[in-house]
C-alpha cells in the first residue's frame, strides 16, 4: 500500500509517499480500513518530528497519523459490531498510528461507524479533536448544567502548544470548536465565554451555530481577565496553558482542566501514549527523572489552584469507541458540527508537505485539513 511516513524523526517537508507493507488482520479483534480521508492535527506533524522521543521510543518508517475515515475491509473473527463495507470513523492508539496510508489497522474498541449526515472528509476531521473536549469537558466535578464555562480560542484549530522537558508532547486543534458547542448543546452549561481573534468575531455564530456562545472577547483588544468578573467562572477548559493566570476568575468551588499543558509523569505513564499494543498492561516507561519533574510541575500547579479552592487537572486523550459513538449521535442531532478547510490528495505530496507545514508552524485559517484517499 501508499503510505505517507518518515525513515527519521523529519519536518513536513522530509515527508515521503512510498510503498510500505499493507496491515492484515492478526487478531480476532483487529479491524482494517481502507482509509477515505484522514485529519492533520499538530500532534501528527510535531510527534513525527521527534518531540516525544526522550519518552518513547518510534521504530521507522514511521507512518504519520491518528484521525481518518473509511470503510472496513477486513475484519477478524471476534469482531461483532462491524462488517465489511461499514463506513467508520475512528482515533487510532499510538500502538496503530498511521492513518495516512491507504489502509489502517486497529482494533474494534477505537472504532465507530461515522455520522451518516457527513461526507468522509467532515468525519475524519472529528475524532481527536471532539473526543478531547469532550473529555476534558467531564473533568468537572458534578453537573455543568447552568454554570459559567470559559473556553479560550474557542475558533482557534491550529493552537499548538509543545512542551517536551526534552520529554513530551501535548498538542491540540479545533478543540475550541467542539468545546463551546458540547458545553452548551451537550452539557447545558448556562454560560459559554470565548476568546478569538479580530478578524473571528464575526465568523463565530457562523461556525458553532446560534445560542452556542454566550459572550465574545476579542483577545487582541481586550484583556479577557478585565472583562470576565472576579470568582465568576464554574469551569475553565484550559486550551491555551496560561490557566493559572485565571485564577481570580475562578469561583472557589470551580475547576480548570489543561489540555494544553504537561500531565503529570504518572497521568503519562497510564496514557494511552505510553502503550504499545491495545493491552492496557503493556507499556513503555517514562524515564524516572522525567516522570518525578513532571509530578512535581503538576503538583506545583494542583496547590496553586487549591488556593482558590479551584480543583486543577490536566489530561491526555484516551481514545475509545464509546466517546466517538456519542459524537456521531450528537453530529446526527444538529449538537455537534465541524469546520473542514485545507484538502489535498495524498498523491500529491507536495501539496500535503505545504498543508502539513502549515499545521506544524502553527499557521492557517479556519478549518481542518484534511488528506483525502479516495
Amino acid at each position: 500500500m501508499l503510505s505517507i511516513n518518515i525513515s527519521k524523526h523529519a519536518t513536513p517537508q522530509n515527508y515521503e509517499l512510498s510503498e510500505l507493507p499493507a496491515p492484515t488482520v492478526d487478531d480476532p479483534s483487529d479491524i482494517i480500513i481502507k482509509v477515505h480521508a484522514a485529519s492533520v492535527n499538530p500532534i501528527d506533524v510535531k510527534k513525527a518530528s521527534g518531540a516525544s522521543k526522550m519518552v518513547l521510543k518510534d521504530s521507522f518508517p514511521y507512518k504519520i497519523g491518528y484521525d481518518c475515515a473509511g470503510t472496513v475491509a477486513e475484519i477478524g473473527s471476534q469482531v461483532t459490531r462491524f462488517k465489511v463495507g461499514d463506513e467508520v470513523f475512528t482515533r487510532l492508539p499510538e500502538c496503530h498510528r498511521g492513518t495516512w496510508s491507504e489502509l489502517a489497522k486497529t482494533t474494534e474498541d477505537f472504532v465507530a461507524l461515522k455520522p451518516k449526515s457527513l461526507s468522509m472528509e467532515d468525519s475524519a476531521s472529528i475524532p481527536l479533536a471532539a473526543m478531547t473536549a469532550l473529555q476534558a469537558l467531564r473533568g468537572y466535578p458534578g453537573s455543568l448544567e447552568g454554570k459559567t464555562v470559559f473556553i479560550p480560542a474557542g475558533c482557534t484549530f491550529l493552537a499548538t502548544c509543545l512542551y517536551t522537558t526534552k520529554a513530551y508532547l501535548v498538542a491540540v486543534s479545533g478543540t475550541g470548536l467542539f468545546a463551546c458547542q458540547l458545553a452548551k448543546n451537550v452539557f447545558k452549561a448556562g454560560k459559554v465565554i470565548t476568546t478569538v481573534s479580530t478578524s473571528k468575531v464575526p465568523q463565530v455564530k457562523e461556525l458553532l451555530g446560534d445560542g452556542v456562545v454566550d459572550e465574545i472577547i476579542d483577545y487582541r483588544k481586550t484583556d479577557p481577565k478585565t472583562v470576565i468578573p472576579v470568582q465568576s467562572v464554574d469551569f475553565l477548559f484550559d486550551t491555551t496553558g496560561d490557566s493559572m493566570t485565571y485564577l481570580s476568575q475562578m469561583r472557589p468551588t470551580g475547576a480548570i482542566v489543561s489540555i494544553s499543558i504537561l500531565t503529570s509523569g504518572d497521568t503519562l505513564q497510564n496514557s494511552s501514549l505510553m502503550r504499545l499494543s491495545p493491552d492496557k498492561n503493556n507499556k513503555a516507561t517514562v524515564p524516572y527523572p522525567v516522570r518525578l519533574a513532571l509530578n512535581v510541575l503538576d503538583r506545583i500547579r494542583v496547590m496553586r489552584a487549591s488556593r482558590y479552592g479551584v480543583k486543577y487537572s490536566a489530561i491526555f486523550l484516551e481514545p475509545n469507541a464509546k466517546d466517538l459513538e456519542s459524537i456521531s449521535e450528537w453530529v446526527e442531532s444538529g449538537k455537534l458540527r465541524t469546520v473542514v478547510g485545507t484538502k489535498v490528495p495524498y498523491k500529491d505530496i507536495k501539496a500535503v508537505r505545504d498543508a502539513c507545514q502549515v499545521v506544524f508552524d502553527s499557521k492557517g485559517g479556519v478549518g481542518k485539513s484534511v488528506i483525502t484517499f479516495v
